[in-house]
């Protein structure tokens, strides 16, 4: 399986916890969770109710083996990121070694001044501890987000490369946009660059620059970049408020950054696309690939576990938010709205672009526009 050299080793033992995570994970949703779904379809008042979601949500948590369930998807990410720091810290020098080591690629500029957005503040997303923003002068936040990110998605999006997400971007881009040759990237929210490093590759005459509210993250995705040879240039900042000037860029994207957000936030980071871009240039967001009014009664009740149990409080927002609209109000023109299929090995010419979703992990939704 592809790896890089700033990925967090582990040892017997390590890879052992981390795979019982990961199996923990599959059981609870594969083997489990289909009978809470049978049960909140027995519990339905029907699509008449006005509070149908949150009337069934509420009788299910009268039943102890769903308030079970739910404490244990809840504990199983808890022991994701537990096994993962343990395993991080453990190699600290070494990976500090590793970082100082790296090509002399790109840069970092940092704001010593910055203050986290609200809504990342409030609460650990993903229950990583510290999330996003957590800096202690070291990368090891990044590493740790690094292999939880590959566990977490279960090896789903690219292995430990965890970047299917960034071949996914480019290839709705040779989809929609087949003459964009861009010049200057900025990737909104890139954490530790897995979607940035795929997209630089596409574009390798490209200056490429990535945003991001960790320190942490930011000095771990430029020893990662440099070790994958990738020349970015990092930021630290908020998708809000960008410190770059208008109209500098001819691609502006962001990787599932939108429901980790609010939903003033989604707006604002739209306008900001639309003042950040180039005439003729193009903004590509990628996303969880589920509409809320698409779900099934299960689909809209796991948002709600989503949000309760995982720290994601804006992802009903994100998955309800009406993107067309929103980009029209930034000044967009040439909007497209739909889900693109997922892949590692975007080819031009290959389209993959629908308004139907695969499902999860087969496609992603994106909302695209020219300005």
């Amino acid at each position: 399986m592809m790896s890089h050299p700033m990925l967090p080793a582990t040892t017997h033992d390590e890879a052992a916890a981390q795979l019982f995570v990961r199996d923990l994970k599959m059981f609870l949703t594969e083997a489990v969770e289909p009978g809470h779904r049978a049960r909140a379809e027995r519990l339905d008042p029907g699509v008449s109710s006005n509070a149908r979601v949150e009337t069934v949500y509420d009788r299910l948590h009268a039943d102890e083996a769903f308030r079970a369930w739910g404490s244990l998807r809840r504990t199983s990410q808890e022991m994701l990121w537990a096994s993962v720091g343990e395993s991080v810290a453990r190699q600290a020098d070494s990976l500090e070694a590793l970082a100082a080591a790296a090509p002399e690629l790109g840069s970092l500029t940092l704001d010593p001044a910055f203050v986290q957005p609200t809504y990342l503040d409030s609460g650990d997303v993903h229950l990583m501890p510290g999330g996003y923003g957590h800096d202690d002068g070291t990368l090891l936040q990044g590493a740790v987000m690094d292999r939880g990110g590959a566990v977490y998605m279960l090896g789903r999006n690219g292995g430990l490369m965890n970047d299917v997400r960034g071949h996914t971007i480019v290839a709705h881009i040779f989809a929609q946009y087949p003459d964009l040759d861009p010049r200057n990237i900025l990737e909104m929210g890139c954490g530790v660059g897995t979607s940035l490093i795929p997209v630089a590759t596409a574009f390798p005459h490209a200056q490429v620059n990535g945003i991001d509210v960790g320190a942490a993250m930011l000095r771990y995705a430029l020893a990662r970049a440099r070790h994958l040879g990738a020349t970015v240039h990092l930021h630290q900042g908020n998708a809000e408020s960008p410190p770059f000037p208008d109209v500098s860029f001819d691609l502006v994207f962001s990787s599932v950054l939108l429901h980790e957000t609010s939903p003033t936030a989604i707006a604002n980071i739209m306008a900001q696309s639309h003042r950040l871009l180039k005439p003729g240039g193009v903004v590509v967001h990628l996303e969880v690939p589920n509409r809320y009014d698409e779900l099934d009664l299960w689909g809209k009740i796991r948002g709600e576990i989503e949000a309760d149990y995982n720290n994601e409080p804006n992802w009903k927002a994100a998955i309800s938010a009406d993107y067309r609209a929103l980009l029209t109000q930034a000044g967009f023109a040439d909007i497209a709205v739909g889900y693109q299929a997922a892949t590692s090995t975007p080819v031009r010419g290959a389209g993959g672009f629908s308004n139907t979703s695969m499902g999860t992990f087969r496609s992603w939704f994106v909302a695209s526009a020219r300005k």
